[in-house]
């Protein structure tokens, strides 16, 4: 049999790995007071976004957690965001 006649097998779909942007030598420092930083990581409604799509570690996704509630607390980043074109919509 030749290469000819070997069936094609179609190959996987290559997934980079993806690491985690708070480790390394110039990861940025998770800190509640940086809501610039923190905002990347939360959704258009106020809610944190998973790890699984950020891909952040488990560890780190902790402490994002941590200081996103945090900064909440202390009046830096809203609990919810309200969609304003919704809410008359609905009405």
């Amino acid at each position: 049999m030749s290469a000819a006649d070997a069936p094609t097998v179609k190959r996987p779909f290559f997934r980079r790995k993806k690491t985690c942007p708070f480790t390394g030598p110039n990861a940025p420092a998770i800190d509640w007071k940086n809501t610039r930083l923190l905002s990347r990581y939360i959704s258009e409604r106020g809610k944190i976004i998973p790890s699984r799509i950020t891909a952040v570690s488990q560890k780190k996704q902790r402490e994002l957690a941590r200081a996103i509630k945090r900064a909440r607390f202390m009046g830096l980043l809203p609990y919810v965001q309200h969609d304003t074109d919704n809410a008359q919509q609905r009405r």
